[in-house]
């Protein structure tokens, strides 16, 4: 009886903590496409929103020598680029899936991606988001963007 007991308790345990796990990882991925949704709008705010006061923001790249390149950006020019974007122009983003890794108050979101722009592919590469739970509140607290344009697997339908 105690080890039917025992079994039964870790069985329950296991569907709660699952459970749990699954609506962070929703949480989580509400917080990167609502990023995105401001990204492709041009509005700064809804991307205010998603970020923590403290976050680091970084890209990565090949330049036309050959030489790969780290470059950092403020959170302030980040949100300058996104409001400073034309009405006309169209950004859009496609991320191709994400790997969500979870452990109590910090969370890291891998998302490789293809990038258009005005209907026309630009790059491709994958983005790397550090999160943190702020008392009930995922914010991105690291960004880090790889850029490329070879090797790309281009030619998938946008969503």
């Amino acid at each position: 009886m105690r080890l039917f007991l025992a079994l039964l308790f870790t069985i329950i345990l296991n569907v709660n903590m699952n459970a749990q796990n699954t609506s962070e990882k929703v949480a989580i991925k509400k917080v990167i496409e609502t990023f995105f949704e401001g990204l492709h709008t041009g509005d700064s705010s809804i991307v205010s929103k998603t970020l923590h006061k403290n976050i680091k923001i970084q890209t990565t790249f090949t330049n036309k020598e050959g030489l790969k390149i780290l470059k950092d950006q403020t959170k302030e020019e980040l949100l300058k680029g996104i409001a400073s974007k034309k009405k006309e122009d169209i950004y859009f983003e496609k991320l191709l899936s994400y790997d969500i890794k979870i452990d109590g108050n910090l969370a890291s979101v891998w998302t490789p991606y293809e990038f258009y722009y005005n209907n026309n592919f630009s790059h491709c590469g994958a983005n790397s988001f550090q999160m943190f739970n702020n008392n009930g509140k995922w914010e991105i607290i690291f960004i880090i963007d790889m850029r490329k344009r070879v090797g790309c697997k281009v030619g998938q339908e946008k969503k």
